[in-house]
């Protein structure tokens, strides 16, 4: 899997900007980066302040807020809370196709006040880890399967989720994988959504059906893993505001539905040299001893890692035997019950394929920590296990069982300090934390439903 161009340049220079906006009649620009959960957060500005380069910050605690909308007041977040600056990426400037007036949207990284990426900030990490890449001359090459359901709209929290309407006047009842009539359904948000990814400038491959009602899969282009993370996080941004138009949730939950399939982001991940050259493949065509390291990484780092690519409770719902979900991080050739799939290619496309990574994960710290571990193992020499041609779910779980578990893991990982760095690893750890605690103050349905009436 050889390296794709990233995105096109819209405008970069105050001159080229304002003819972009003045083009469109652009009057403002969302300045948006990822939070911990890949959740868009930001500011709006003017275009024309935008386009003169106006400086831009917001407070540096902002990066690690919460799903609950909570701050963690761990030593590791300054007492002050200071500010950090916003950085466009000018390669990410491009209209915002959800909104209803002209704008333009572009993301941003955060830089502290001293020119220094704001730790705190997933684009940072993944960035960080990308330079130790480069330090041996390499250079990772990623590509996203991103799962979700479109779900009729939902008031109530406490009532489940429900497929739409669709043509027939029916909801799906699922089990239609790669069905091409399902596809056709629920057309006027696929127009609108396949509009909006050309605009944002989305490399969407393929798009299938998958197993759940209106559940679906969309595959993007391989290429540089910032600008693939870029890719994705607009991707699930423009998904839920455009299905909110059609009445609809864009849902990206790990495991949304009782009893229907769980939604994967599997993550097809290569590395090549300075001259392009795919590492995991030798001259003569075979799997290189960079290959099986990179794999050995994986096997064992990606159970300390695991909080970033399952980082919510929901997250544990999906791994269930015989789902087409890993339980371990065992690898095969062309095998979907490991965690770790390497796909049939010629050399110059030789990959692996992280199965564990769940929709629900930011996309950002998903590839950070798939590429951190894979590193880890290039660098030790690792050795990977024995490819396994038989049905994965017979192994023994590798992986932590839930949220807490994989906390704790990623609590004491030297790894993780070592590749995302001390305040980084705190500070998620810190925040996480805060989030299952949050969830362990609420009583669910289930407990009411069984214990109200027999203890």
């Amino acid at each position: 899997m050889s390296q794709s161009s990233s995105h096109n340049t819209v405008a970069s220079t105050p001159e080229q900007i304002n003819a972009f906006f003045n083009q469109h009649g652009v009057a403002d620009v969302e300045c948006i980066f990822a939070d911990i959960s890949g959740y868009p957060r930001g500011k709006l500005m003017p275009a024309s302040r935008f386009a003169a380069g106006a400086e831009l910050r917001i407070c540096q605690a902002i990066p690690m807020q919460a799903i609950t909308g909570e701050y963690s007041y761990n030593p590791v977040f300054p007492d002050s809370d200071p500010d950090v600056r916003m950085l466009p990426d000018y390669r990410t400037l491009t209209l915002a196709p959800w909104a209803s007036q002209p704008r333009a949207v572009a993301v941003h990284d955060c830089l502290e006040l001293n020119g220094e990426l704001c730790t705190f900030a997933p684009r940072s990490t993944l960035k960080r880890v990308l330079a130790d890449y480069a330090t041996l001359g390499l250079v990772p090459v990623v590509a996203p399967e991103i799962e979700f359901y479109l779900t009729a709209a939902n008031a109530d929290p406490a009532q489940p989720l429900v497929p739409p309407a669709v043509r027939g006047g029916r909801a799906e009842v699922g089990q239609s994988a790669f069905s091409l009539n399902m596809l056709n359904e629920l057309a006027p948000f696929w127009d609108e959504f396949r509009a909006a990814l050309v605009t944002l400038q989305i490399d969407a491959d393929t798009w299938i059906h998958e197993v759940g009602a209106t559940q679906y899969e969309i595959n993007l282009m391989h290429g540089d893993a910032v600008a693939v993370a870029d890719q994705a996080f607009l991707f699930k941004y423009a998904a839920r505001e455009i299905a909110l138009k059609h009445g609809l949730n864009a849902v990206f939950m790990a495991k949304p539905i009782a009893g229907s399939s769980g939604s994967s982001m599997h993550l097809h991940t290569s590395v090549v040299d300075a001259l392009g050259a795919n590492v995991f493949s030798a001259p003569d065509g075979s799997a290189s001893p960079l290959f099986g390291q990179f794999i050995a990484g994986l096997q064992t780092y990606g159970p300390e890692l695991m909080l970033m690519l399952a980082p919510h409770v929901n997250s544990y719902r999906r791994y269930v035997a015989g789902s087409q979900a890993p339980t371990n991080m065992a690898w095969g050739y062309d095998n979907r019950t490991t965690g770790l799939r390497v796909p049939t290619s010629p050399p110059v496309a030789r990959r692996v394929e992280n199965r564990v990574a769940g929709a629900d994960a930011n996309p950002y710290l998903a590839i950070a920590a798939t590429l951190a571990a894979g590193l880890a193992g290039i660098r030790e020499q690792l050795q990977a296990s024995d490819p396994l041609a038989s049905n994965g779910y017979d192994e023994a779980h590798g992986l932590p069982r839930s949220m807490d578990g994989a906390l704790e893991r990623m609590q004491h990982s030297a790894l993780a300090r070592k590749a995302f760095g001390d305040n980084f690893v705190t500070g998620y750890c810190a925040v996480k934390a805060l989030e299952y605690d949050h969830y362990l103050s609420e009583i669910s349905a289930w407990e009411r439903r069984y214990l109200l009436p027999q203890v």
